[in-house]
């Protein structure tokens, strides 16, 4: 029966439930929060997402989600951690390669990315797709035998979780729900990225399958843009018309306190997250472009 006493969750788990940052390699580290300074009037930084999180990376096409996944996969991979990252879009050759590329531009040895990087390709495996056992199993084979050549993972990455009930968002709810449990049986730091439907709010929390995925997940992260097309714009977001304004923000986060502000980031012509200021900052400043 899963009916626990306080005491007993401490002895079965051996004390508290201890959160550190796990870096993602971008200013996202610094605006989530150490809950044991929630009190004080200084906010101490986590220094990257909750380790042991769930986090639900959602956007419209070409907001930076996969940029942001890669980023954080070699950050992880550069500090000794083992990767696993399951790719739903895109095979795992041209995954492997766009990795490669990024870790050429932030110094992060190959060797490194070839010794500590697993990628389950379901993109081009009709199996893994459509039958949620068959890849939960083999998620857990990855993870059994990283641990058995003592490297475990402790980073999974999906991307996309959408591409596993594109066509079915019915079952949108018992996917996540399944892919969450398995993340906290394996002590997973994970990231699932979110498809948008057309029909959906740039800024909410909303993704294909609905709110049900965000409310399963420990937090979400919006990833948005917005196309400059009239004076207007241009003047109020101080951006060419014809050019691109990305915004990211944390829509929550149940396991620690967070800025919930909406930031202004670019992507940089080397193809990393460079997250500048928040809106109402950029908003303010006094050069135009």
């Amino acid at each position: 029966m899963a009916v626990y006493k306080g005491k007993e969750i401490e002895e079965k788990y051996k004390g508290e439930l201890k959160i550190y940052g796990v870096s993602t390699g971008t200013l996202l580290d610094k605006l989530f929060f150490d809950m044991e300074n929630e009190k004080s009037t200084f906010r101490k930084p986590l220094n990257g997402i909750p380790s042991l999180s769930v986090m639900n990376i959602v956007g419209i096409p070409d907001t930076g989600k996969s940029v942001l996944a890669q980023q954080f996969a070699l950050t992880q991979i550069n500090q000794g951690k083992s990767v696993l990252f399951v790719t739903t879009e895109s095979p795992a050759r041209h995954t492997y390669s766009s990795i490669i590329k990024k870790a050429k531009v932030l110094g992060v040895d190959k060797d490194k990315v070839k010794e500590n990087l697993y990628i389950v390709d379901v993109s081009t495996d009709w199996k893994l797709r459509e039958d949620l056992n068959e890849l939960i199993n083999t998620m857990k084979y990855v993870y059994d035998e990283s641990k058995s050549n003592n490297s475990m993972v402790r980073i999974t990455i999906i991307d996309s979780v959408t591409g596993l009930f594109e066509d079915k968002e019915f079952k949108a709810r018992n996917t996540v729900r399944a892919l969450y449990n398995l993340m906290k049986k394996y002590y997973q730091t994970a990231l699932f990225i979110s498809q948008k439907r057309s029909i959906q709010e740039l800024d909410s929390a909303e993704s294909a399958g609905g709110l049900a995925i965000s409310h399963i997940v420990d937090g979400t992260i919006v990833m948005s843009k917005k196309v400059i097309n009239s004076r207007q714009d241009e003047s109020l977001y101080k951006v060419e018309i014809g050019n691109v304004l990305r915004t990211i923000r944390i829509d929550g986060c149940r396991l620690c306190p967070h800025d919930s502000r909406t930031w202004v980031f670019e992507i940089t012509d080397t193809g990393l997250i460079d997250i500048k200021m928040p809106l109402s900052e950029w908003i303010k400043r006094s050069e135009t472009f």
